[in-house]
């Protein structure tokens, strides 16, 4: 009797694993069948019940999610296409709503293209990349090439005051990542900090032979020594498999610099960029691509002008707005006039005295 309830109790547990085994093929089968749109939702009186529930609406997300992120390349692609050069190279800036907004950053920007020299072609190849959705409506208002930066989706970044906040240090990194895939899509760029204003075509002070360039904080004498230090504000890049190298080195080192917005992290790794990567670097001379933190006063040798070293928004609207008037001024003397010396600006400044 006792073998016969072995043999029974093992045929049992036999068909009870069969169909468990059976009950589970059927819910993997039906949970990876595209046919089906339902879900677990519950064992109710030891019966499987199906409903619309967390799988679908998982992978209804991340469908979502890739659309959207294909929609943002195709856009940022059509983007690149309408304003890139013959040379395939393309302009760029940054704005938020405070920046953006109507007399403010932005609209000085464009204005200085208007008046500089031979610069009012640029504003055609110029991408201005938005960081909020304000900024967004206002550039389209005054620009026709905007492209909101995807990272800036969900963030308030409205305020000017957001410096070295931890939004402000990803949405920093975010920009180089956008900067790398335009250099992966077989673009060239020149990015520029909307705080700066153009006199000259910057191009004429840019080797052929960098692969990239940057303007200076502090500069040394030697274009091309790894000494000199970055400003990032204005930073060309040429597209190339070594570039897109650079930049992905660029962006890994960040972990290595906990804290640290991108140019400091440039400025890190400038040298095992130069040494160990081949990268070329151009450092920009101050006398032609300026700052507030330097001391170059002569419109004859001016190309740009940064309004770096000078803090809150109103400070350098002032600032930036007198230089433009002086610059203009500059602008109706006679060759004559221009060769007798330098031409000093002399802006009454709240940064510049």
């Amino acid at each position: 009797m006792g073998s016969q309830q072995n043999v029974l109790n093992q045929v049992v547990s036999f068909i009870l694993g069969a169909s468990a085994a059976a009950v589970l093929l059927f819910f993997l089968t039906s949970a990876g069948s595209a046919a089906r749109s339902t879900g677990i939702s519950s064992w109710a009186n030891g019966t499987l019940e199906f409903a619309d529930g967390p799988l679908q609406e998982a992978s209804s997300q991340a469908t979502e999610a890739a659309v959207h992120a294909e929609k943002k390349e195709d856009e940022l692609e059509r983007l690149l296409r309408a304003v890139a050069d013959e040379d395939r190279t393309v302009i760029m800036t940054s704005v938020n709503e405070a920046w953006a907004a109507q007399d403010s950053l932005l609209d000085l920007f464009l204005e200085g293209f208007r008046n500089g020299e031979r610069t009012a072609h640029f504003a055609d190849h110029l991408l201005v990349v938005a960081l909020d959705g304000g900024a967004l409506r206002r550039c389209r208002a005054v620009h026709p090439h905007c492209y909101l930066l995807p990272a800036a989706a969900g963030r308030n970044l409205s305020d000017e005051k957001v410096f070295m906040s931890k939004d402000y240090i990803d949405l920093v990194w975010s920009k180089v990542r956008l900067q790398q895939r335009i250099l992966e899509l077989g673009y060239n760029f020149l990015f520029t900090d909307v705080d700066i204003l153009w006199f000259r075509n910057p191009f004429e002070r840019m080797s052929v032979a960098a692969h990239m360039v940057t303007s200076s904080d502090f500069y040394f004498g030697e274009p091309y020594s790894p000494f000199n230090l970055p400003n990032t504000g204005f930073l060309y890049a040429k597209s190339s498999a070594r570039t897109v190298g650079a930049f992905e080195a660029w962006r890994a080192a960040r972990a290595s610099f906990p804290g640290k917005h991108e140019q400091q992290v440039l400025n890190e790794i400038k040298h095992d960029l130069v040494a160990k990567r081949g990268l070329r670097i151009q450092f920009l001379d101050t006398e032609h691509n300026a700052g507030f933190c330097n001391n170059t006063r002569d419109f004859n040798t001016l190309y740009t002008m940064h309004a770096n070293c000078c803090v809150g928004l109103g400070a350098k609207l002032h600032d930036l707005g007198n230089l433009l008037k002086e610059w203009q001024a500059y602008r109706q003397m006679d060759e004559a006039q221009r060769r007798r010396g330098p031409v000093r600006w002399k802006v009454p400044g709240i940064c510049i005295h």
